[in-house]
């Protein structure tokens, strides 16, 4: 990974820094930059950019490039090698991101800078370490963005416990020490308020409404055909979020459920047979009653195998089962 970074003489560490994702936005990236400036004038700490080229084949990369070096701007620009989608390009500008803050936001100029000083004061206000943006009037089509997202909002918050309204907004605030314990995987971007809640409570999560514009250039990188991903990793998030430590309590339930169901079965079977003289030979019942047997005792192994996974990675020197957000002591 290529950054190049403005440097210059600071008395003050960077209080809050903004990351912004790009994929072939040539025709943002200045605009955007313009944007960001005049929105950011309202916070008064220190502040600066990281801008991520995720592999673009326009213009993008050399637009980001030229905004290094004007100066009322401190930025840093990450070139990834090739395109490795959002989720990759968002992990990337945390990396890199030295902000006792962190703000993410798109390249396309829907989201509004201008909230961003709003939120900063908010969370503090508050006392959260994640806020996330509610698009209340959203400007997207209404068939093919605003109701599968509504749907995938209820769906999510149902599942992992986290209710907001607008899981998909990309204008999050985060303090740095809570996002950089959350390694972004896949396309884990649309659940973070989710991965985020395995790390602290949920009511350290909230959201605010805030601005949102209709895309000005460009094409939307998004379809319909997002909404079948959406629930495998909602899969994903429900399994890491309640058995990331304790998967053989998953795999085991399974296993025991299915057993109790083909013990059932052959009990019946047996009773048929040596109850009444039945022949069960050719009963498809009996195929199924074996086979789920065999799922049972599969699903029940693979549940200890995994729990001896698990206490290998929680003994690992560098992982544990908990984090600890503060220490406090008595004064001497």
């Amino acid at each position: 990974m290529d950054v190049t970074a403005i440097a210059g003489p600071y008395d003050t560490p960077v209080e809050l820094s903004l990351v912004v994702p790009l994929f072939n936005e040539e025709e943002s990236v200045g605009p955007l930059i313009a944007r960001i400036i005049e929105g950011m004038s309202a916070y008064t700490g220190r502040w600066n950019l990281v801008l991520v080229d995720d592999g673009s084949t326009d213009a993008t990369l050399l637009r980001a490039r030229e905004a290094i070096s004007r100066p009322d701007l401190e930025a840093v620009v990450v070139e990834l090698q090739r395109n490795f989608g959002q989720t990759a390009a968002m992990q990337a500008g945390i990396d890199a991101a030295d902000g006792r803050l962190i703000a993410t936001l798109d390249g396309d100029l829907q989201n509004d800078p201008a909230d961003i000083p709003r939120m900063a004061a908010e969370l503090e206000a508050r006392d959260l370490d994640l806020l996330v943006g509610w698009r209340k009037n959203r400007k997207d089509g209404l068939f093919l963005r605003k109701v599968p997202s509504w749907c995938a909002n209820k769906l999510i918050g149902r599942i992992t416990g986290v209710k907001l309204h607008d899981y998909g907004c990309s204008l999050k605030l985060y303090r740095s020490s809570v996002i950089k314990q959350v390694k972004l995987l896949g396309e884990m971007h649309r659940f973070i308020p989710a991965w985020v809640a395995a790390v602290v409570p949920s009511s350290r999560i909230g959201e605010m409404a805030v601005n949102h514009s209709a895309r000005a250039y460009g094409t939307s990188k998004y379809g319909i055909s997002r909404t079948f991903r959406v629930i495998l990793d909602l899969l994903s998030v429900l399994f890491f979020m309640r058995y990331r430590a304790r998967p053989g309590h998953f795999f085991g339930s399974l296993g025991l459920g299915i057993g109790a169901i083909s013990l059932l079965i052959l009990f019946f079977l047996a009773v048929e047979k040596y109850g009444f003289g039945e022949d069960i030979g050719t009963r498809p019942l009996l195929i199924i009653g074996v086979m789920l047997f065999l799922s049972s005792v599969q699903l029940i192994t693979t549940g200890i195998l995994s729990e001896m996974i698990a206490r290998t990675y929680f003994q690992n020197k560098d992982t544990g089962s908990y984090t600890v957000r503060q220490v406090f002591r008595r004064a001497e």
